[in-house]
């Protein structure tokens, strides 16, 4: 995987811009250790870090086209069907100099233009310019895997994989205006597509281009779910369904580089890594790697509602079944605590704290022997696994589900940030926006309306964040993750899918344990869903809780700017958990929000507006 980045001035000679340019792309070294590059025109420059997944020696970028001069490319991605579109190309004329997927972007674009990414299947973000149309083209996939960000200044456009990119250039200061307040606060778990929390700072969204040109800039959607009738029966819906998962899994597993899989022991990353193996398997390959996460003293916590079971003996039940080679990776809470400031840097904004920093670190171990990793992210979302998808009061809480009975830590803001932001009316409005949003079927009603709501809103504001999460983490550490779950033509199957084919008999994510059942041991197939674990470790909480107070103590802490100090106060002093940003059960989650928001504050320079 890659990082991209560039600008776009029409005032300006960029030419004169290397330096610039080159510190831009230096933010994103993380993202691309193995080779940079940088492309400079009088309009428009693009930048690129490297890392090799395939054709190691012939995917150098940016790219331009030697045969067909008119565009250049920096690209960030896979595609999974780079073989099939190269054959097409070469029908049409076109000869490929490389292995490379980037090539095939290149060559597709020149041959259809803007319709080229409606023939992808992969993971991807990139930057192309035409330089006889002087267009900029800014891409993303359909679900928004591979992030991309823009900025419109007053002559042109700035963009990268990643904010600090962006900022980087004097022409974005990092500001956080009301907007991006009620982002941080009142939606953490649901951000608005799009937004890029601050000031100016845009994401090109999930399935969309942005063409930016000397007379506009333009926002198309090239990729969308379409509602219709499901035709199949039960067992023909589990046959396409497992045929679908096969071929994402398969696709996914190409590479020339060491390729793992995630094992949690759920049912989503276990069927996954069964069939990754047994796709391995056929092709004559050794057993595939795989990887978990555990804590000190976790065998000793008790399940709740989020975790509802340890996942070492599901994950030992698995590994063993599929005949994987297994590394539990060990996290301490000493360890967690020093890799707070690496995930800040990654992720650019205040996330989920100690639950990153975990991810982090389980990201760096793996990156020792691997460099492509298969997930099992958005099983929940499109086979409707989370709690709220069978809470009958959360689904008609009249909000997103996963806020019902909770407390925002936009609770905490002071009284006149609060009336300047107004969170609540914030988040409604969010939530209409995204109900209007939904694609109807004619004549659902009823329950059958709202679930498909429901899955709309998992799919459009609770599945970004966690790709999101899942991307800047794991790319801290130069290891790409892939996620065959977010295959679109899967979600498109399944966004028609009835619920009752879903959960069959009530049973949470029904559809997919009978797909797969006979890949997995039955502990697995039929385990409760189980959440990303957290550490139970009382040091950790501790620790926050003595920054908190030491927050308290400075009179010049940047988050009580935002922050009613008097409030938190109080609650320290009654031992109540503050507002956490996540939806899961955790004390730590309020202080970890609190003093990361702090600690961006002044790492960023962020000033308010």
């Amino acid at each position: 995987m890659c990082g991209v980045t560039g600008w776009l001035d029409w005032d300006t000679d960029l030419r004169h811009q290397e330096r610039l340019l080159r510190e831009m792309t230096a933010t994103l070294a993380c993202r691309g250790p193995d080779a940079d590059g940088v492309w400079l025109s009088r309009h428009a420059a693009l930048g690129h870090r490297r890392l090799s997944v395939i054709d190691l020696d012939g995917g150098i970028q940016p790219q331009a086209d030697a045969d067909r001069p008119g565009a250049v490319l920096s690209y960030n991605g896979e595609l999974y069907n780079h073989t099939e579109l190269r054959r097409e190309l070469e029908s049409l004329g076109h000869v490929f100099r490389t292995r490379s997927d980037t090539e095939v972007v290149l060559r597709a674009h020149l041959q259809w233009g803007r319709d080229a990414p409606r023939r992808f299947n992969g993971i991807f973000a990139y930057a192309l310019w035409d330089t006889r149309a002087e267009e900029l083209l800014l891409v993303r996939d359909h679900l928004g895997i591979k992030p991309l960000y823009w900025h419109a200044h007053r002559s042109g456009v700035l963009f990268g994989s990643e904010p600090k990119a962006v900022l980087a250039n004097p022409l974005l200061p990092a500001e956080l205006d009301a907007e991006g307040i009620a982002e941080l606060f009142a939606l953490p778990a649901a951000p608005s597509a799009g937004h890029g929390l601050f000031r100016g700072l845009h994401e090109v969204r999930p399935g969309h281009l942005v063409s930016v040109t000397r007379h506009a800039t333009r926002e198309v959607r090239y990729w969308a779910l379409e509602s219709r009738p499901h035709e199949d029966g039960e067992e023909a819906t589990r046959e396409r369904v497992r045929e679908l998962l096969a071929d994402a899994v398969a696709r996914q597993l190409v590479s020339d580089v060491p390729l793992c899989t995630l094992l949690s022991g759920g049912v989503d990353s276990s069927a996954v890594t069964a069939l990754a193996a047994a796709a391995r398997e056929r092709a004559g390959h050794g057993k595939i790697t795989s990887f978990s996460v555990d804590f000190p003293g976790s065998a000793d916590r008790t399940p709740d509602a989020w975790r509802t079971s340890l996942d070492a003996p599901y994950v030992q039940a698995a590994a063993e079944h599929i005949g994987t080679l297994h590394t539990s990776v060990l996290v301490p809470d000493d360890d967690l605590l020093d890799a707070r400031d690496a995930v800040l840097r990654a992720r650019d904004r205040p996330g989920w704290g100690e639950m990153d920093a975990s991810l982090h670190l389980l990201f760096r171990e793996v990156r020792r022997r691997s460099t492509v990793a298969l997930s099992g992210e958005a099983a929940d979302e499109i086979f409707g696994g989370y709690p709220y998808f069978h809470d009958a009061a959360a689904l008609a809480s009249g909000t997103f589900p996963w806020l019902h009975g909770r407390t925002t830590p936009a609770a905490l803001l002071r009284p006149d940030v609060r009336a300047r932001v107004r969170p609540e009316e914030y988040t409604a409005d969010a939530y209409r926006s995204e109900l209007a949003a939904v694609p109807r079927l004619d004549g659902e009603t009823g329950s059958a309306a709202r679930v498909r709501e429901v899955f709309h809103l998992a799919l459009t504001r609770w599945l970004p964040p966690l790709l999101d999460r899942v991307d800047r983490v794991s790319m801290s550490v130069g290891l790409e993750v892939r996620v065959p779950f977010c295959d679109h033509r899967l979600v498109e199957y399944l966004w028609n899918v009835p619920w009752e084919f879903k959960a069959p008999g009530g049973r949470s994510k029904g559809l997919l344990r009978d797909a797969v059942r006979d890949l997995l041991p039955p502990q697995v197939a039929d385990r409760p869903k189980s959440g990303y674990p957290s550490t139970p470790a009382l040091r950790y909480t501790e620790v926050l809780t003595a920054r908190a107070h030491d927050l308290l103590a400075d009179p010049h802490a940047p988050v009580f700017d935002l922050v009613d100090r008097a409030v938190v106060r109080q609650h320290l002093a009654e031992g109540r958990p503050l507002p956490s940003p996540r939806t899961a059960p955790n004390p730590v989650g309020g202080l970890d929000h609190l003093v990361q928001v702090d600690e961006w504050l002044r790492a960023y320079k962020v000033g308010l507006r």
